[in-house]
């Protein structure tokens, strides 16, 4: 018997001796109340001999002799004796039973005959069979014993890990609460998720979707943070054979469908995972489990061509890793050097940059970006703009730095660094919006990289390949046709060069609801549309790639704060801007190709939502607008619906503030050059001859306060334009005039008296605005006249334009080689 909680193996035996001890007394107890016999009954035995003359001259039967036949076990409790349990007697036992089975039908033989005084012998004999059961089940004991402290020392580890996960976890719900954001996040959707006490989560049915993805727990309650719903197509494909196959990937989908995540998921799940994988084992092996941890060391580099595509893709990823204790640092180019490497020192597990500032810190030497020995993932977002020449020559350098895993015979060069951190097998991830791979790209990765380090990123295929993707690379290809996100709804107006501003501003003036980005191709036309719109009341932002990184943060953080906000930039904002709601994208100058175009477009119509675009086209654009339309395969576009009645009142406004606009410049370029004389004069220590006279002296000030009176009487008569409601041509004030009404006007009235029928008491105030339709209603509304693009067919235009691409690729190779072969004779010839 095992000693019980609490008590002490000699006290154990001491109560094993009384418990024997009382029940052999009751058992004598019982024995001495039975009937006896005075007489012995005389029968024949086997041999003839009687059953007196076997004990004939015996004094040992005195006091009678107990008849088997008169002992019922039942009538006397018999039947459940206590048994010593010890090796001895199970055998005596064994051995009796066997005896009983050979004896068919033979009566049971005496086991004990109790006199009175045979106690002292049966008490020695119980005692000694006592002892030797207690010294066996001691051994037992011990043994047992050791394997369950050995056991309570594993669960007490277990327990303790448990603990500190439970308490860890209690602290990032404390920490998620106190964050009003997301209190307001988590409000919404209180009945989506209940937790249990263990922890787990039952999954609403709107995020069904996303348990069917096997995410982790902490990872789905990001997700339900974060408010979405449902999973998006890119994300569905990637990962599951990024997470749990752990496949290189190379992604394709149109702009604004959800790829920072596709990649992010992954990376967090794998994180997630490997963090639980290693403290279970430290709780079971304690220090030997040291040798699995990465703790302190880079997991996973995120490199993207714009800083304000790195500092998109940071936002994201911390939103969805807010309660991981993930670390995730952006290091882009216009910041400060000293604050990013005091980022570092923190040891983050995720940074994303650009390859200027990312080698730039490399080369010098940065601990935290050179230790690459334990990086798990290298991702390179919007890689078909890493290709472009001349551009981004630091990446390959950064690739060149990476650690050879899965080809050690390569000769790339590895880090010098020596640690006791593990080597993890790295993914690599390439995404893109637009996608183009050989049919032999599989082949190529696996004969390896037969290119020379010092070639040049061409393609996405020299990229990949560059960068240690294996053969058994997971390729998904979502972009449509079209290229654009299917709920884009495309349109043009056709307007002379000089009238693009009008229209422009009728836009935004007459259906200015919604946020709008406005592109240019060059910063002198933004800067004058940025003038115009700003003397026309209209509050803008402006992003371009002469402003310091700052200056464009606080730009684009503006034009999130308005919902109504107009943003005017070049196509340094075409990629990485993800803000919500942006309903109209406007092409005041066409890009130069069609994938910026895709770009631009890509603003709008994100994460499901739909939104339009506007290009201006003059007659000298025609013709690439409609090769621009070709690339894509599209039939027809819509023609955006203009009110020439509104026109006039336009075009009046439009000639004041260009006015406006012309004088000031003309006095600040006056202003810029005298301070510039006066500048380099005092550097140089010559003081500026004053050739002018008194006369010319005072005409020059005649003349400075007649255009600042002019300037002003501009500006009142713009400014009382401004005050009123811009109204249609023939529109009366008194009547609606069948002219004046436009159809934009008559779809509200419908809409009021609709609203407004019925019981009087009911009845709500409506206001009827001319400026409350954005461009995409009005586009469907009145959007019904179609320009036909007529040609050869997307898919043959698409050959031909492939073919070209292949043959011009293959003269460059040819004249590549014959310089290098040059280059060799000179060398020959020299040595």
């Amino acid at each position: 018997m095992a000693p019980r909680n609490g008590e002490s193996p000699s006290m154990a035996k001491k109560k094993i001796k009384r418990t024997h001890k009382r029940k052999r007394e009751e058992e004598v107890e019982r024995m001495d109340s039975l009937p006896w016999s005075t007489s012995i009954p005389i029968g024949e035995d086997d041999d003839g001999e009687t059953f007196s003359t076997l004990f004939a001259g015996s004094a040992e039967l005195d006091g009678g002799f107990l008849s088997l036949e008169e002992i019922d076990e039942a009538d006397y409790n018999l039947t459940d004796l206590p048994t010593i349990e010890s090796g001895e007697t199970e055998k005596v036992s064994k051995s009796k039973k066997r005896a009983r089975e050979n004896n068919d039908g033979d009566k049971e033989d005496v086991d004990e005959i109790f006199e009175g005084g045979q106690e002292n012998e049966d008490a020695e004999e119980d005692a000694e069979i006592e002892e030797a059961g207690e010294e066996e089940k001691r051994k037992d004991d011990l043994e047992s014993q050791r394997k369950r402290e050995k056991k309570a020392k594993k669960n007490k580890k277990l327990k303790e890990y448990k603990k500190k996960k439970k308490k860890m976890k209690k602290k990032m719900a404390m920490e998620t609460e106190k964050d009003q954001d997301s209190c307001a996040a988590v409000s919404s959707d209180k009945d989506d998720t209940v937790e249990d006490l263990d922890g787990e989560e039952e999954t609403a049915p709107e995020f069904s979707a996303w348990s069917l993805m096997r995410l982790h727990p902490l990872l789905m309650k990001s997700i339900y943070q974060l408010g979405f719903k449902e999973p998006t197509e890119i994300q569905k494909a990637c990962f599951s054979v990024a997470a749990f196959q752990g496949k290189d990937v190379i992604g394709a989908a149109e702009t604004g469908s959800g790829k920072t995540l596709a990649f992010g998921l992954p990376i967090l799940q794998r994180l997630l995972d490997e963090r639980e994988k290693v403290g279970k084992m430290h709780a079971v092996e304690g220090e030997e489990a040291q040798k699995y941890y990465a703790d302190g060391f880079l997991r996973a580099l995120i490199i993207t061509p714009t800083r304000e595509l790195a500092l998109q893709v940071t936002d994201h990823l911390k939103k969805a890793a807010d309660n991981l204790g993930v670390q995730v640092v952006p290091i882009v180019g216009g910041m400060a050097s000293a604050k990013q490497e005091r980022l570092l020192k923190g040891k983050p597990e995720i940074v994303v940059g650009t390859p200027g500032r990312l080698w730039k810190l490399m080369s010098a030497g940065e601990t935290h970006l050179i230790e690459l020995h334990c990086l798990s993932f290298f991702v390179l977002d919007e890689a078909d703009r890493m290709i472009e020449k001349g551009h981004f020559r630091e990446l390959q350098s950064i690739i060149d730095l990476l650690p050879v895993t899965d080809r050690p015979n390569e000769g790339e060069m590895q880090t010098d660094t020596v640690s006791d951190a593990p080597k993890k097998k790295r993914q690599t991830f390439v995404f893109s919006a637009t996608i183009a791979l050989s049919s032999d790209f599989r082949k190529k990765l696996k004969r390896g990289s037969s290119k020379s380090k010092s070639g040049e990123l061409k393609s996405i295929e020299d990229l990949s390949e560059r960068a240690g993707m294996r053969d058994n690379v997971a390729i998904v290809d979502l972009t449509t046709a079209s290229i654009l996100a299917p709920k884009i709804e495309e349109s043009f107006v056709t307007c002379e060069e000089d009238d693009k501003d009008a229209y422009l501003y009728y836009i935004l003036s007459v259906h200015g609801r919604g946020r709008t980005i406005v592109f240019c191709t060059s910063v002198a036309a933004l800067r004058h549309l940025c003038a115009l719109l700003k003397i026309l009341g209209l509050d803008v932002c402006q992003v371009n790639g002469d402003m310091k990184q700052p200056s464009r943060l606080k730009a684009i953080d503006r034009f999130r704060a308005s919902e109504n906000g107009i943003l005017i930039a070049t196509d340094v904002a075409a990629r990485g801007i993800d803000i919500k709601n942006v309903r109209t994208i406007i092409h005041y100058q066409l890009p130069h190709s069609a994938e910026v175009y895709v770009h631009r477009s890509g603003r709008t119509a994100r994460a499901f939502a739909d939104g339009c675009t506007i290009a201006l086209i003059a007659p000298k654009e025609a013709k690439k607008f409609d090769t621009l339309c070709k690339s894509f395969g599209k039939e027809s576009v819509k023609v955006f619906p203009l009110e020439s009645s509104y026109m006039p009142a336009v075009k009046k406004r439009l000639s004041l503030a260009r006015q406006i606009d012309e004088i000031e410049r003309k006095g600040s370029r006056e202003k810029v050059e005298r301070t510039w004389l006066e500048k380099h004069a005092e550097l140089m220590e010559l003081e500026l001859d004053d050739d002018e006279s008194e006369e010319e002296r005072v005409d020059n000030v005649r003349q400075r306060k007649a255009t600042s009176a002019r300037v002003e009487k501009l500006k009142k008569e713009l400014s009382s334009l401004l005050s009123r409601p811009m109204q249609p041509k023939k529109f009366s004030r008194r009547y609606f005039a069948g002219s004046g009404v436009t159809p934009q006007l008559q779809k509200q009235l419908t809409e009021l008296a609709s609203r407004t029928g019925g019981d009087k008491k009911r009845r709500k105030l409506a206001v009827v605005s001319q400026n409350c339709i954005e461009p995409l209603q009005a586009l469907r509304d009145g959007g019904n006249e179609v320009m036909s693009m007529k040609g050869q067919s997307a898919e043959k235009r698409r050959d031909i334009a492939t073919l070209r691409k292949k043959k011009k690729e293959e003269k460059i190779g040819r004249r590549d080689q014959r310089r290098e072969q040059k280059k060799k004779r000179k060398l020959m010839a020299s040595s």
